[in-house]
């Protein structure tokens, strides 16, 4: 059994990704980690997410898993269950199973996130 693991940066894929979730615009998308890395059975993936400025995350419903947002750089308008708040370089977000949430970026810089997505098993 493997104890370690390391993924090097040229390995991840990468794409422009058009209106995710139904959002505006295209986010640039660097896939770090999904389920066929391992510990595959709990993390579902990891993302580097960038929103260029006017872009968006749709708002989307999570049903059999939750996801972390945790801001690297940049401000944005997060929206959870209906309710829009404010988030900034630092903060975090999270969605729980039936939970809803979408992501704008309003400002004229790029917003940078890291996006962590568990099964609802691992919860």
């Amino acid at each position: 059994m493997k104890t370690t693991f390391i993924k090097k940066h040229n390995e991840m894929p990468r794409r422009d990704f058009n209106n995710c979730h139904d959002g505006k615009g295209a986010i640039r998308w660097l896939g770090v980690l999904d389920g066929n890395d391992p510990g595959g059975k709990i993390l579902k993936f990891v993302h580097d997410d960038v929103l260029p400025p006017k872009t968006s995350i749709g708002i989307h419903t999570h049903t059999d898993d939750q996801e972390y947002y945790y801001i690297i750089s940049g401000q944005g308008v997060m929206t959870l269950d209906g309710q829009e708040s404010e988030v900034n370089a630092g903060d975090i977000t999270i969605v729980f199973p039936s939970g809803q949430h979408g992501l704008e970026n309003r400002s004229d810089e790029d917003l940078r996130i890291l996006v962590f997505c568990i099964t609802a098993e691992g919860v």
